[in-house]
């Protein structure tokens, strides 16, 4: 028996085996005007596949470039557009950087640091305390979210203390929410019963 893993690799597998067989037919065709004929034909189902890209802009020149690979640049036809540049293809993308920032509490996250001292250039006394205890409330949420445990407020205020090094001054009468949905496990959806009801409801 024949397999796909028996085969030679393909270039594009998303296009399928089928049409690289036609891209490989049409390297046969001697004629140089019936190749490109059919080469334009293989374009066309190429494009079929994908009818949602037709309004794409260069979605035409994309497939071109598709060709070209799949044919390993050996199709010699009159080509709409300029063939990729080779080059340019074998080199390999830079590496991102990998961000080298450590902060102590995973679980907050490092945009909560980064909010924090934000808050505390602000002038306005009021506008800032507003904003200490909705940090300290998504804080809690963070916490008994990634640990699935309670966790008193008392602790939350000193660990904010600490990732602001102390220049925070917590109001003594702040009260942090509850927050036990957290730590219940969200059921999964199940969508074959909502279509059911959704199509008995059209048929009513």
């Amino acid at each position: 028996m024949d397999y796909n893993t028996q085969r030679k690799s393909l270039p594009l597998p998303e296009y399928g085996r089928t049409i690289q067989q036609m891209v490989d037919y049409c390297l046969t065709i001697e004629d140089r005007a019936e190749r490109t004929k059919a080469a334009n034909t293989v374009i066309s189902i190429m494009g079929n596949m994908n009818p949602h890209l037709r309004d794409v802009s260069d979605f035409k020149h994309k497939l071109w470039d598709h060709l070209a690979i799949m044919s390993d640049f050996q199709l010699n036809i009159d080509w709409p557009y300029p063939l990729p540049d080779l080059e340019l293809m074998s080199l390999k993308p830079a590496k991102l950087p990998y961000s080298e920032n450590k902060f102590k509490y995973v679980h907050y996250g490092k945009f909560t640091e980064q909010i924090l001292s934000k808050i505390h250039s602000m002038e306005d006394p009021e506008e800032r305390k507003t904003l200490i205890e909705i940090m300290a409330n998504h804080m809690k949420r963070s916490y008994m979210v990634w640990k699935r445990e309670q966790i008193s407020d008392e602790i939350i205020f000193r660990e904010l203390l600490l990732l602001t090094k102390g220049e925070f001054e917590i109001p003594s009468d702040l009260k942090l929410g509850d927050f036990r949905d957290a730590l219940v496990p969200q059921a999964p959806v199940n969508t074959s019963k909502t279509v059911r009801r959704k199509t008995q409801k059209r048929r009513k």
